[in-house]
Protein backbone atom coordinates (compact mmCIF):
# COMPACT_ATOMS: atom_id res chain seq x y z
CA UNK A 1 0.00 0.00 0.00
CA UNK A 2 1.34 3.43 -0.94
CA UNK A 3 2.18 5.64 2.00
CA UNK A 4 4.15 8.36 0.17
CA UNK A 5 1.85 10.05 -2.36
CA UNK A 6 3.62 13.16 -3.58
CA UNK A 7 7.17 14.52 -3.42
CA UNK A 8 8.67 17.90 -4.26
CA UNK A 9 12.25 19.22 -4.26
CA UNK A 10 12.34 22.97 -3.65
CA UNK A 11 14.88 25.76 -3.23
CA UNK A 12 14.92 26.90 0.39
CA UNK A 13 15.41 30.63 -0.03
CA UNK A 14 12.28 31.27 -2.11
CA UNK A 15 10.34 28.00 -2.29
CA UNK A 16 10.91 27.58 -6.04
CA UNK A 17 9.97 23.99 -7.01
CA UNK A 18 12.96 22.36 -8.70
CA UNK A 19 11.44 18.95 -9.38
CA UNK A 20 8.39 16.95 -8.32
CA UNK A 21 6.82 13.54 -8.73
CA UNK A 22 3.93 12.98 -11.11
CA UNK A 23 0.76 12.27 -9.17
CA UNK A 24 -2.59 10.91 -10.21
CA UNK A 25 -4.61 11.78 -7.12
CA UNK A 26 -7.48 14.21 -7.55
CA UNK A 27 -9.32 13.87 -4.25
CA UNK A 28 -10.20 17.29 -2.78
CA UNK A 29 -8.32 16.52 0.46
CA UNK A 30 -5.15 15.68 -1.49
CA UNK A 31 -5.41 18.79 -3.68
CA UNK A 32 -5.81 20.89 -0.52
CA UNK A 33 -2.66 19.29 0.90
CA UNK A 34 -0.83 20.14 -2.35
CA UNK A 35 -1.88 23.77 -1.98
CA UNK A 36 -0.67 23.87 1.61
CA UNK A 37 2.61 22.18 0.71
CA UNK A 38 3.23 24.97 -1.81
CA UNK A 39 2.46 27.61 0.85
CA UNK A 40 4.78 25.86 3.33
CA UNK A 41 7.57 25.71 0.72
CA UNK A 42 7.58 29.52 0.60
CA UNK A 43 8.35 29.61 4.34
CA UNK A 44 11.05 26.93 4.64
CA UNK A 45 13.77 29.53 5.25
CA UNK A 46 12.10 30.13 8.63
CA UNK A 47 12.17 26.45 9.57
CA UNK A 48 15.56 24.86 8.81
CA UNK A 49 15.97 21.14 9.46
CA UNK A 50 13.11 18.68 9.79
CA UNK A 51 9.45 19.45 10.28
CA UNK A 52 5.92 18.15 9.88
CA UNK A 53 2.44 19.54 9.38
CA UNK A 54 -0.73 17.49 9.75
CA UNK A 55 -4.08 17.75 8.01
CA UNK A 56 -7.18 15.63 8.48
CA UNK A 57 -6.18 13.00 5.92
CA UNK A 58 -2.47 13.50 5.21
CA UNK A 59 0.83 14.54 6.77
CA UNK A 60 3.32 16.89 5.14
CA UNK A 61 6.96 16.26 6.04
CA UNK A 62 9.98 18.33 5.00
CA UNK A 63 13.74 18.10 5.45
CA UNK A 64 16.06 20.94 4.44
CA UNK A 65 19.82 21.47 4.43
CA UNK A 66 21.76 24.11 2.58
CA UNK A 67 19.97 25.39 -0.53
CA UNK A 68 17.67 22.40 -1.03
CA UNK A 69 14.66 20.99 0.80
CA UNK A 70 12.68 17.83 0.08
CA UNK A 71 8.97 17.69 0.91
CA UNK A 72 6.45 14.85 0.84
CA UNK A 73 2.73 14.28 1.33
CA UNK A 74 2.27 10.99 3.16
CA UNK A 75 -0.61 9.02 4.59
CA UNK A 76 -1.27 9.29 8.30
CA UNK A 77 -0.19 5.64 8.63
CA UNK A 78 3.31 6.37 7.29
CA UNK A 79 5.85 6.27 10.15
CA UNK A 80 7.73 9.53 10.60
CA UNK A 81 11.07 7.66 10.54
CA UNK A 82 10.26 6.21 7.11
CA UNK A 83 9.17 9.61 5.74
CA UNK A 84 12.35 11.37 6.89
CA UNK A 85 14.56 8.49 5.76
CA UNK A 86 12.94 8.83 2.32
CA UNK A 87 13.48 12.60 2.28
CA UNK A 88 17.12 12.27 3.34
CA UNK A 89 17.75 9.70 0.59
CA UNK A 90 16.12 11.99 -1.97
CA UNK A 91 18.20 14.97 -0.75
CA UNK A 92 21.42 13.03 -1.25
CA UNK A 93 20.35 11.86 -4.71
CA UNK A 94 19.46 15.41 -5.83
CA UNK A 95 22.52 17.22 -4.41
CA UNK A 96 24.85 14.60 -5.88
CA UNK A 97 23.22 15.02 -9.32
CA UNK A 98 23.17 18.84 -9.54
CA UNK A 99 25.77 21.33 -8.31
CA UNK A 100 25.03 24.30 -6.06
CA UNK A 101 25.57 26.88 -8.80
CA UNK A 102 22.88 25.39 -11.05
CA UNK A 103 20.45 25.25 -8.14
CA UNK A 104 21.06 28.88 -7.18
CA UNK A 105 20.76 30.10 -10.78
CA UNK A 106 17.52 28.23 -11.54
CA UNK A 107 14.91 30.79 -12.61
CA UNK A 108 11.89 28.73 -13.66
CA UNK A 109 9.82 26.13 -11.82
CA UNK A 110 10.73 22.46 -12.32
CA UNK A 111 14.03 23.32 -14.00
CA UNK A 112 15.27 19.81 -13.11
CA UNK A 113 12.27 17.87 -14.43
CA UNK A 114 14.55 15.00 -15.48
CA UNK A 115 14.99 14.18 -11.77
CA UNK A 116 11.36 12.99 -11.75
CA UNK A 117 12.44 9.48 -12.75
CA UNK A 118 14.75 9.28 -9.73
CA UNK A 119 11.96 10.52 -7.45
CA UNK A 120 9.63 7.83 -8.77
CA UNK A 121 12.28 5.14 -8.28
CA UNK A 122 13.03 6.16 -4.69
CA UNK A 123 9.31 6.57 -3.88
CA UNK A 124 8.51 3.15 -5.33
CA UNK A 125 11.31 1.62 -3.28
CA UNK A 126 10.01 3.05 0.00
CA UNK A 127 6.36 2.32 -0.82
CA UNK A 128 6.92 -1.33 -1.64
CA UNK A 129 9.98 -2.37 0.37
CA UNK A 130 9.22 -4.17 3.59
CA UNK A 131 10.00 -2.44 6.86
CA UNK A 132 12.41 -5.24 7.76
CA UNK A 133 14.53 -4.39 4.70
CA UNK A 134 15.19 -0.88 6.04
CA UNK A 135 15.15 -1.70 9.75
CA UNK A 136 18.65 -0.45 10.58
CA UNK A 137 18.12 2.84 8.73
CA UNK A 138 14.72 3.44 10.29
CA UNK A 139 16.09 2.75 13.76
CA UNK A 140 18.91 5.27 13.19
CA UNK A 141 16.51 7.96 11.95
CA UNK A 142 14.13 7.22 14.84
CA UNK A 143 16.96 7.76 17.32
CA UNK A 144 17.67 11.13 15.69
CA UNK A 145 13.97 12.06 15.90
CA UNK A 146 13.86 11.07 19.57
CA UNK A 147 16.96 13.14 20.30
CA UNK A 148 15.84 16.16 18.22
CA UNK A 149 12.12 15.99 17.35
CA UNK A 150 11.04 17.68 14.10
CA UNK A 151 9.28 21.03 14.23
CA UNK A 152 5.50 20.59 14.28
CA UNK A 153 3.70 23.29 12.31
CA UNK A 154 0.04 24.24 12.18
CA UNK A 155 -1.36 24.38 8.66
CA UNK A 156 -3.67 27.19 9.76
CA UNK A 157 -0.64 29.26 10.76
CA UNK A 158 1.00 28.43 7.43
CA UNK A 159 -2.10 29.67 5.57
CA UNK A 160 -2.23 32.84 7.64
CA UNK A 161 1.44 33.62 7.10
CA UNK A 162 1.04 32.92 3.38
CA UNK A 163 -1.86 35.36 3.09
CA UNK A 164 -0.05 38.06 5.06
CA UNK A 165 3.07 37.73 2.96
CA UNK A 166 1.05 37.52 -0.26
CA UNK A 167 3.37 34.83 -1.49
CA UNK A 168 6.59 36.66 -0.56
CA UNK A 169 8.08 35.56 2.74
CA UNK A 170 11.17 37.39 4.03
CA UNK A 171 14.16 35.13 4.10
CA UNK A 172 15.33 34.66 7.67
CA UNK A 173 18.32 32.45 7.28
CA UNK A 174 19.30 30.28 10.19
CA UNK A 175 22.18 27.84 10.34
CA UNK A 176 21.32 24.65 8.49
CA UNK A 177 22.03 21.30 10.12
CA UNK A 178 25.79 20.71 9.98
CA UNK A 179 27.08 18.59 7.13
CA UNK A 180 28.56 15.30 8.28
CA UNK A 181 32.21 15.07 7.32
CA UNK A 182 34.34 11.96 7.00
CA UNK A 183 36.24 11.01 10.19
CA UNK A 184 39.49 12.84 10.94
CA UNK A 185 42.54 10.80 9.95
CA UNK A 186 45.90 10.52 11.71
CA UNK A 187 47.54 12.46 8.87
CA UNK A 188 44.83 15.10 9.24
CA UNK A 189 45.58 15.46 12.95
CA UNK A 190 49.29 15.83 12.12
CA UNK A 191 48.50 18.57 9.59
CA UNK A 192 46.43 20.40 12.22
CA UNK A 193 49.23 20.23 14.78
CA UNK A 194 51.85 21.44 12.29
CA UNK A 195 49.52 24.18 11.04
CA UNK A 196 48.93 25.45 14.58
CA UNK A 197 52.70 25.40 15.14
CA UNK A 198 53.28 27.46 11.97
CA UNK A 199 50.54 29.90 12.98
CA UNK A 200 52.11 30.34 16.41
CA UNK A 201 55.59 30.93 14.91
CA UNK A 202 54.19 33.51 12.48
CA UNK A 203 52.29 35.31 15.24
CA UNK A 204 55.27 35.39 17.62
CA UNK A 205 57.68 36.65 14.96
CA UNK A 206 55.20 39.25 13.69
CA UNK A 207 54.37 40.63 17.15
CA UNK A 208 58.06 40.59 18.15
CA UNK A 209 59.02 42.54 15.02
CA UNK A 210 56.24 45.07 15.63
CA UNK A 211 57.22 45.60 19.29
CA UNK A 212 60.87 46.24 18.44
CA UNK A 213 60.21 48.69 15.63
CA UNK A 214 60.35 52.12 17.24
CA UNK A 215 60.26 53.90 13.92
CA UNK A 216 58.50 51.49 11.61
CA UNK A 217 59.75 51.77 8.06
CA UNK A 218 57.69 50.74 5.08
CA UNK A 219 59.80 47.59 4.65
CA UNK A 220 59.20 46.61 8.28
CA UNK A 221 55.45 47.09 7.93
CA UNK A 222 55.51 44.78 4.91
CA UNK A 223 57.52 42.20 6.88
CA UNK A 224 55.07 42.36 9.79
CA UNK A 225 52.19 41.75 7.37
CA UNK A 226 54.17 38.92 5.76
CA UNK A 227 54.15 37.21 9.18
CA UNK A 228 50.58 38.04 10.21
CA UNK A 229 48.79 37.22 6.94
CA UNK A 230 50.15 33.62 6.86
CA UNK A 231 49.19 33.38 10.55
CA UNK A 232 45.55 34.14 9.66
CA UNK A 233 45.76 31.82 6.64
CA UNK A 234 46.97 28.94 8.85
CA UNK A 235 44.04 29.43 11.24
CA UNK A 236 41.57 29.39 8.35
CA UNK A 237 43.18 26.23 7.01
CA UNK A 238 42.48 24.54 10.35
CA UNK A 239 38.86 25.73 10.17
CA UNK A 240 38.37 24.46 6.60
CA UNK A 241 39.70 21.05 7.58
CA UNK A 242 37.40 20.70 10.58
CA UNK A 243 34.20 22.19 9.13
CA UNK A 244 32.51 22.02 5.75
CA UNK A 245 32.39 25.25 3.75
CA UNK A 246 31.02 25.85 0.23
CA UNK A 247 33.65 26.69 -2.37
CA UNK A 248 36.41 25.01 -0.41
CA UNK A 249 38.72 24.56 -3.41
CA UNK A 250 38.90 28.28 -4.21
CA UNK A 251 39.39 29.18 -0.55
CA UNK A 252 42.14 26.59 -0.09
CA UNK A 253 44.03 27.80 -3.16
CA UNK A 254 43.75 31.42 -2.01
CA UNK A 255 45.08 30.62 1.47
CA UNK A 256 47.91 28.56 -0.01
CA UNK A 257 48.85 31.49 -2.25
CA UNK A 258 48.95 33.89 0.72
CA UNK A 259 51.21 31.55 2.69
CA UNK A 260 53.60 30.98 -0.23
CA UNK A 261 53.85 34.69 -1.08
CA UNK A 262 54.33 35.65 2.57
CA UNK A 263 57.16 33.17 3.04
CA UNK A 264 58.77 34.15 -0.26
CA UNK A 265 58.82 37.78 0.92
CA UNK A 266 60.43 36.72 4.21
CA UNK A 267 63.50 35.31 2.45
CA UNK A 268 66.31 36.82 4.48
CA UNK A 269 64.41 36.82 7.79
CA UNK A 270 63.99 33.07 7.40
CA UNK A 271 66.45 30.58 5.98
CA UNK A 272 65.57 28.24 3.12
CA UNK A 273 64.75 25.27 5.37
CA UNK A 274 62.31 27.31 7.45
CA UNK A 275 60.54 28.56 4.34
CA UNK A 276 60.32 25.04 2.94
CA UNK A 277 58.89 23.81 6.26
CA UNK A 278 56.11 26.44 6.30
CA UNK A 279 55.24 25.94 2.62
CA UNK A 280 55.33 22.15 2.99
CA UNK A 281 52.92 22.27 5.93
CA UNK A 282 50.62 24.54 3.90
CA UNK A 283 50.59 22.05 1.01
CA UNK A 284 49.95 19.13 3.38
CA UNK A 285 47.05 20.97 5.03
CA UNK A 286 45.59 21.92 1.63
CA UNK A 287 45.73 18.29 0.51
CA UNK A 288 44.01 17.11 3.69
CA UNK A 289 41.25 19.71 3.36
CA UNK A 290 40.49 18.78 -0.24
CA UNK A 291 40.53 15.02 0.38
CA UNK A 292 38.23 15.14 3.42
CA UNK A 293 34.78 14.97 1.85
CA UNK A 294 31.19 14.92 3.03
CA UNK A 295 30.27 11.62 4.62
CA UNK A 296 28.40 9.30 2.33
CA UNK A 297 24.79 8.47 3.13
CA UNK A 298 24.04 5.26 4.99
CA UNK A 299 23.89 2.29 2.64
CA UNK A 300 20.52 1.08 3.91
CA UNK A 301 18.81 4.47 3.78
CA UNK A 302 18.27 4.61 0.05
CA UNK A 303 17.89 2.72 -3.17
Amino acid sequence: MSMIFFTSVVRVRDGLPLSASTDFYHAPAFLESRRRLKALAMQLARHPGRGSAESQDFRIHFSSAGDVACMAICSRQCPAAMAFCFLETLWWEFTSSFDTTCIRLASRPYAFFEFDSTIQKVKRHFNHAGTSQMQSSLEKVQEELDFQPPVVLSLEEVDTASRLANGHVPVLRQPAPPFRMEPVTALGVLSLVLNIMCAALNLIRGVHLAEHSLQVAQEEIASILAFLIPFVACIFQCYLYLFYSPGRTAKVLLLLLFICLGNAYLHGLRNLWQILFHVGVAFLSSHQILTRQLQEKQSDCGV
